[in-house]
């Protein structure tokens, strides 16, 4: 029998180096209207009362995290990342062993995506926690999508069935544990929490997710976000 009560746990890997900001520091450390762009990430989260703890998953050489104010945050804690996503994931999963329950809801979020709202959150939340495998954010595709090869278009993709990953993303600790560590067994790529779930024959559920829930990736993002961070109504 589950769990009727289950905690929610966040985990968001930040052991990134952003080769394709072309910056001088990790893309996560940038800042973004006085703060850097993980503070202002854990900040949301940590808004998010649902959530009993955030484990960040940090580079083994990262220089930057003790000038960021969480040293001692009492529902922050960290792990070591990896080389990959999925291994930064995993290694914020080990930490919560001895913490979070089997059928405890972990929720995996972009270090990077730092106009993540509280609403969204709890949408996610409250869409899923009935749910037998979890889910993710996400948006319908808006542009007219093609097939590509060497360079040439070879199909127009149906939209409509088309949508864009987005974080959080949300599945029970033991399920995404298991689902990691196989593939990494295999040696098979993961680059989100669903394929790894998907690799396993489940199929996870779409929230709709809010537009303007970007990820920093190039440079042209920093004023995109800062945008965003100052138009929104945080809620």
């Amino acid at each position: 029998m589950s769990n009727p009560h289950p905690a929610y746990w966040g985990v968001v890997p930040a052991a990134g180096v952003g080769k394709r900001m072309g910056a001088d520091l990790p893309k996560q450390y940038l800042q973004i209207i006085g703060k850097p762009v993980l503070q202002h990430t854990l900040e949301r989260l940590l808004s998010v009362t649902e959530l009993s703890a955030v484990v960040v998953a940090l580079g083994r050489e990262d220089g930057y995290w003790p000038d960021l104010p969480f040293g001692e945050h009492p529902r922050i804690l960290t792990a070591e990342g990896g080389k990959e996503r999925a291994d930064s994931v995993l290694s914020a999963l080990d930490r919560l062993h001895g913490l979070a329950a089997a059928d405890d809801w972990v929720l995996v979020h972009d270090a990077a995506r730092l106009c993540i709202t509280r609403a969204d959150v709890r949408k996610l939340i409250e869409t899923l926690r009935h749910d037998p495998v979890g889910g993710i954010l996400a948006l319908p595709s808006s542009d007219t999508l093609k097939g590509v090869e060497n360079g040439l278009i070879v199909d127009t993709v149906d939209r409509n069935h088309v949508w864009r990953a987005l974080t959080p993303q949300m599945f029970r600790y033991q399920a995404l544990r298991s689902a990691l560590r196989e593939a990494a067994e295999l040696g098979l790529t993961v680059t989100d929490e669903a394929s790894a779930l998907e690799l396993k024959g489940e199929t996870p559920r779409i929230v709709e997710g809010r537009p303007d829930n970007i990820k920093i990736t190039r440079p042209e993002d920093l004023p995109l976000a800062a945008f965003y961070l100052e138009q929104q109504c945080y809620e």
